[in-house]
C-alpha cells in the first residue's frame, strides 16, 4: 500500500565538545545518497573551536547547515533538541548524535520507511576502541558483516556475539518485511513528522542529566496513538566509541529523569508542558546557513 512520503527534512545532529566526531558524522551526511533539505547541529554548549570548525567545513558543505547552541548548564539535551525541532523547516525531523558515521543510504532508507501514523527507531553498530581510532585517524567507514564492532550487549563488551552482525547489513527488501517489529526507544537514530513532535510538543525540559529523554517522548508520541517502527537492515549508522557519562544504572527509579517518565506513564501524558513551544518565538526565521557566512567572511 503506497503512503505519502516526506516531501522535505531536517537532519539533527546533537554534540557537546567532541568536533573530531563532529567532523565525521558531517563528512557522512555531505555523502548521502539523499541529502536532507537541511542540516542543524543542535549544541548543547561546546567550546568555540567547535563553532570554528562548523564554518570551516560550511565552505564545501551541500546543503544548508546550521547551528542552534546554548550555553553550558550541565546536560540539557532535551532543550537543546527541542530548539532545534522549532528552527527546522523540514516537514520530516531525522535525529542523530554527533557521533554516529552514517551509511551513505542513511537518509534515504529513514524517507523510505516514513509514513503516517508511525515514528522510526533505528539502530546503531558499535565500534571498537580501535576502529573509532582508525576512523577518527581518517579511515573510511567500513560496513559490512566484519565491521569491527562490539557485538555483545552494554554490559559486556569484551568479547563478540554473533547475534548482533545484522546490525551491519543493508537489505532494503528485508527492512521493509521488519518495519512493523516496535523495537526499543533510543534518541541516537530516529525520526518523526514534525507535526507530531509539536502534538506532543517535544522533548520534556525538565530531564536534566543523562538519560530517558528518548524514553519519555516515545512513551508521550505512543499515548498520542503513534506507533514505533524500528528499522533493521537499513539506515546503518556507526557508533563511536567514547568514554560514557550514563550513571551505574540508567533504569534506578530514584533517579529524577525516571520519576519524570514514570509520572507521564502513569498519568498518560500526551502533551508535555515544558517543551519546545517555549522555542517557537525565537525560530520565526531559520538560523544563519553558516555556507553564507562562510561566503561573506571570504
Amino acid at each position: 500500500m503506497s503512503h505519502p512520503s516526506p516531501t522535505t527534512v531536517s537532519l539533527l545532529v546533537s554534540t557537546y565538545n567532541w568536533k573530531e566526531a563532529l567532523a565525521l558524522v558531517l563528512r557522512s551526511v555531505a555523502a548521502q545518497s539523499r541529502l536532507p533539505d537541511e542540516v542543524i547541529v543542535v549544541d548543547d554548549g561546546s567550546r568555540q573551536d567547535t563553532a570554528e570548525l562548523l564554518r570551516a567545513i560550511a565552505r564545501s558543505f551541500p546543503v544548508p547547515l546550521r547551528h542552534v547552541w546554548q550555553a553550558d548548564e550541565g546536560f540539557r539535551k532535551a532543550r537543546i533538541l527541542n530548539r532545534g525541532i522549532a528552527a527546522a523547516r523540514g516537514d520530516y525531523v531525522i535525529q542523530v548524535d554527533g557521533d554516529m558515521v552514517l551509511h551513505r543510504h542513511f537518509v534515504a532508507d529513514h524517507l523510505s520507511l516514513a509514513a503516517p501514523g508511525l515514528f522510526l527507531q533505528g539502530t546503531r553498530i558499535r565500534t571498537t576502541v580501535a576502529e573509532t581510532a582508525r576512523l577518527i585517524g581518517g579511515g573510511q567507514p567500513r560496513f559490512s558483516w566484519f565491521t569491527d564492532a562490539y557485538f555483545r550487549d552494554d554490559k559486556d563488551r569484551s568479547t563478540y556475539h554473533f547475534g548482533r552482525r545484522h546490525h551491519t547489513l543493508r537489505l532494503p527488501w528485508l527492512a521493509r518485511l521488519k518495519s512493523r517489529a516496535s523495537g526499543h526507544p533510543m534518541g541516537c537514530n530516529v525520526s518523526f513528522w514534525r507535526a507530531d513532535l509539536l502534538k506532543v510538543n517535544g522533548y520534556d525540559e525538565r530531564m536534566h542529566g543523562y538519560g530517558s529523554e528518548d524514553l519519555e517522548i516515545d512513551l508521550r508520541l505512543q499515548n498520542a496513538g503513534l506507533r514505533r517502527s524500528q528499522i533493521k537492515f537499513a539506515a546503518l549508522a556507526l557508533h563511536l566509541e567514547h568514554r560514557s557519562v550514563a550513571p551505574p544504572d540508567p533504569a534506578d527509579p530514584d533517579l529524577p529523569n525516571n520519576q519524570l517518565l514514570y509520572a507521564a506513564r502513569d498519568a498518560q501524558t500526551i502533551r508535555t508542558e515544558h517543551g519546545l513551544d517555549a522555542h517557537l518565538a525565537d525560530f520565526t526565521q531559520p538560523p544563519a546557513d553558516l555556507r553564507e557566512q562562510s561566503v561573506r567572511a571570504g
